[in-house]
């Protein structure tokens, strides 16, 4: 019986996570390759994804790999590029409020797609919140490593200039944050972000903005949570 409500959790779950796999695939093989060609292979491109998934941290820490180590800049930078996490992480503990052991892969496996739809669509009627929230997550996830085993396995097949395949990162949040856009009830909170990361990037400059982004964000939310919630 666990099983067959577990397998029409995962048969619901799949539609909503299609945009995310194809984001996944394509942002997962370019930073495989991206590794491959750092000369890591299918093993420690797999261990990373396994064991990090945070998408845009793994593409700087590329850089990270393969220059003098310096953990102070190396703690700094995973804080600022990850610092969001902690903003949005703090608004999913209601949903996942109550939800037992399921929690914990919930929260480890929590990444921007993931959170975009698990706070976006409803469970349907029939599926366990739980088994629903923990589909998306373990369907993103399986996505994420997938792209990146397939990318460092074709990796030293390929020859061309891989410059400029980073920004698939870059690709996937637009679509994320159009996708968002179509539905009017999130526009103000879409209107809210852009203003703040605008401010942010002009007061504090491209490579600090993104905490004082986060704080501005925040901030502006918690102002105006009791219109944007009606």
């Amino acid at each position: 019986m666990r099983k067959t409500q577990y397998q029409k959790a995962l048969r619901a779950a799949f539609p909503v996570t299609i945009p995310v796999l194809t984001g996944f695939l394509c942002l997962g093989v370019a930073y495989g390759i991206l590794m491959s060609t750092r000369g890591y292979g299918v093993l420690w491109t797999g261990l990373m994804s396994a064991v990090a998934f945070c998408g845009s941290m793994q593409f700087v820490a590329i850089t990270l790999l393969t220059q003098v180590f310096d953990p102070l800049q190396a703690f700094l930078l995973s804080i600022m590029v990850n610092a969001r996490h902690m903003f949005y992480g703090l608004s999913m503990l209601e949903k996942y409020k109550g939800l037992g052991k399921a929690k914990f892969p919930l929260v480890y496996m929590l990444c921007d797609e993931t959170f975009s739809i698990v706070s976006t669509v409803e469970p349907p009627e029939g599926v366990e919140p739980k088994d629903f929230y923990l589909s998306v997550t373990l369907l993103d996830y399986g996505y994420w490593l997938a792209g990146s085993l397939l990318g460092a396995a074709v990796g030293g097949l390929l020859t061309f200039d891989t410059t400029g395949l980073d920004f698939a990162l870059t690709a996937l949040f637009v679509v994320l944050f159009l996708e968002q856009w179509k539905k009017r009830e999130n526009r103000p909170s879409a209107v809210i972000g852009v203003l703040c990361t605008a401010v942010s990037l002009v007061v504090f400059g491209a490579d600090n903005l993104v905490i004082p982004a986060m704080v501005l964000i925040l901030i502006s939310l918690l102002i105006g949570r009791k219109k944007l919630c009606t």
